[in-house]
């Protein structure tokens, strides 16, 4: 018998159906499920945004999750600005590319609503050169490639002022720019571009300086740096990189497994035996 009261039921409810399921995969786009759920034995898949290829301790952050039914995923980018774009924007779960003074620098600049899930290493900063083996062969007028972005330049300043070979005006803090040089005896020329950018610049200037990742992707090593960032690990320390999230998902249950198996004693270890030293875990 047709049922000649609801005509239209059998369109309705498909369109409810339809609504629903696309309502659903409207949380966390990358992951089979979203985080803190149970769906039995589903693998639940979270997408963390990195910049370089060297990103070997995650192999071991994924085998302390495997119990857990849970699975990170790189998406690797190419330049520093790309990755706190994507996350802010719901494309990627988390991400583990920056130190805190970029992370801050980017919120203050285009208020992203970021903040740390916690901390994973930090990078000594490096200059490297083909035509000089020591800082103290610098010249009068030789040019030095370092990152455009204004917490790396700044960094970058701050370690030739330690080197003795700039001085810079105190109130600009961690983070001065070329207009807060108040010293400059060798006339040292500045060329500045994106970070990615500076190793492929050795060739042509007397020296470079080149960020951990970077360093590692081009087989740099800092036995090969002619001067290197003297740092320590501590939470004040504004160049530990940080491990990222949305604000709103700072208690996501899985985020925050995905952070305590970064930072436990297999995942330190794998840093020092991957890295040499180019990497030091920042929380142990």
């Amino acid at each position: 018998m047709k049922n000649r009261h609801f005509p239209g039921r059998l369109p309705a409810l498909s369109l409810a159906l339809a609504l629903a399921l696309t309502l659903a995969a409207c949380g966390s786009p990358a992951q089979t499920e979203s985080p803190g759920s149970s769906g039995g034995n589903a693998v639940i898949e979270v997408t963390v945004g990195v910049v370089g290829g060297s990103n070997d301790q995650w192999d071991t952050v994924n085998q302390l999750l495997a119990d857990e039914g849970i699975h990170v995923t790189l998406e690797e980018f190419s330049e520093y600005k790309l990755p706190n774009e994507a996350l802010n924007s719901g494309d990627i779960d988390l991400n583990a590319f920056q130190h805190k003074a970029y992370l801050e620098q980017e919120i203050e600049e285009l208020g992203y609503e970021l903040s740390i899930l916690g901390d994973t290493v930090i990078a000594p900063l490096a200059l490297y050169s083909n035509s000089i083996t020591d800082v103290s062969q610098l010249q009068d007028g030789d040019t030095i490639a370092v990152p455009s972005d204004p917490t790396n330049q700044g960094r970058c300043f701050k370690i030739l002022e330690s080197a003795g070979l700039l001085e810079v005006d105190p109130a600009a803090g961690y983070t001065p720019e070329l207009k807060d040089i108040t010293s400059n005896p060798l006339n040292l020329e500045f060329v500045e571009v994106e970070a990615s950018n500076t190793p492929s610049l050795l060739p042509d200037v007397t020296a470079a300086f080149v960020n951990g990742a970077h360093a590692v992707d081009h087989g740099l090593s800092l036995d090969d740096a002619v001067y290197t960032e003297q740092v320590e690990p501590g939470s004040d320390n504004p160049y530990i990189n940080v491990l990222v999230c949305r604000t709103q998902d700072l208690d996501n249950e899985v985020y925050q497994k995905v952070l305590a198996a970064y930072q436990s004693d297999e995942t330190a270890q794998a840093i020092e035996e991957i890295f040499q030293g180019a990497y030091l875990p920042a929380w142990a």
